[in-house]
């Protein structure tokens, strides 16, 4: 081919090597999604540890540079201390729902005439989920070890991300062009503004629904009622669908008691629910991130079917994340639209 011939292919070659380029790019990161969703889980964490360490730095003696170690042993203290104080009676009650939902699952079958309920029911959620990072390395599934494992490495690469953000910061900003360095710096602190107010809202919100269950649980007569107030209040970090999981072992526990057993169960449930959309959620909102529902729910439908549980877990930092990002960088920024930006009027 002469010399005429490979400046008119030229052009040709260079879009099919981009798209040949762009293609393997989007098959990785799919590959590493697992990851991806992990490195995502590190980089919330130490964002809610920054914040912290910058709470403790602005309102005690305690230097900037020892902050973070600061705000770490308080989190791992008030941990150990809860463990202390309450582990032993949650954990035997968490124990004993373990032993006993298996035969609650099979009496509820029985009567609605599904033999062997509790095994076709783990074989479901088999099926459906899907392995972790690292449990796919060492084959484990998603057991407790593999879970384990996935949280020891989020929480050792929040604490370096947390310990020196700026360098992590400047790193992935050297991808962008110059030009764009300063607009990527202030979408990141708005970001991380954001994410911190959603999470102090949130974790309010858990610790009020987990109480208010337990004490309904409690009243009704339920079994353990410590261990179900506690799945109520983690499950509901999941808008929607948390709630309704949530609910799911206290029932079924009152099923195999007797019928108005259960409808004081399902009638709490709902109550407590109620509350805590119609009062406990808008209230907090004020004050934190207000994310309108029906993104909210489609977030929690395509991150869990893209990634699976752990997808639908983080769907709501995510979907907090990306509107930020695209409501500041894009909207704003690059269409000229007003908008307001959550997290905004947090900034520095």
């Amino acid at each position: 081919m002469d010399a005429d011939g490979l400046r008119q292919e030229g052009p040709y070659v260079r879009r099919l090597l981009i798209t040949v380029a762009v293609i393997s790019l989007a098959y990785f990161v799919w590959l590493v999604s697992g990851v991806l969703l992990l490195a995502f889980a590190a980089v919330l964490l130490a964002v809610l540890l920054s914040g912290f360490a910058r709470l403790i730095a602005e309102y005690t003696p305690i230097p900037e540079t020892w902050a973070l170690t600061a705000a770490t042993i308080v989190v791992a203290l008030f941990f150990a201390t809860f463990l202390t104080l309450f582990g032993t009676r949650i954990g035997g009650q968490i124990s004993q729902l373990s032993e006993t939902l298996p035969s609650a699952i099979d009496a509820v079958g029985n009567r609605i005439g599904i033999s062997n309920a509790s095994e076709k029911l783990q074989e479901a959620v088999a099926a459906g989920s899907r392995p972790g990072m690292l449990s796919r390395a060492v084959g484990l599934g998603y057991t407790i070890l593999g879970v384990l494992a996935d949280l020891a490495l989020v929480v050792v690469a929040a604490i370096y991300l947390a310990a020196d953000p700026r360098l992590y910061r400047r790193g992935a900003v050297k991808l962008l062009p110059p030009s764009q360095h300063q607009r990527i710096f202030e979408a990141m602190d708005v970001t991380g503004n954001a994410l911190r107010l959603w999470f102090g809202g949130q974790l309010v919100t858990m610790t009020l629904v987990g109480m208010l269950s337990a004490l309904a649980y409690w009243w009704i007569g339920l079994p353990s009622p410590l261990a179900l107030g506690l799945i109520a209040g983690v499950t509901n970090f999941v808008p929607f669908l948390g709630p309704i999981l949530g609910a799911v072992p206290a029932l079924i526990f009152a099923m195999t008691m007797d019928l108005a057993t259960a409808l004081w169960t399902v009638a709490a449930a709902l109550a407590i629910q109620q509350l805590e959309g119609n009062v406990i959620t808008p209230f907090i909102q004020q004050r934190a991130v207000s994310m309108p529902p029906a993104l909210v729910l489609f977030a929690i439908l395509v991150f869990g079917v893209a990634f699976g549980w752990l997808g639908v877990f983080l769907a709501v930092p995510l979907a907090v994340a990306i509107t930020v990002l695209v409501k500041k960088l894009w909207i704003r920024q690059t269409l000229g639209e007003h908008t307001t930006v959550p997290g905004e009027n947090a900034a520095d």
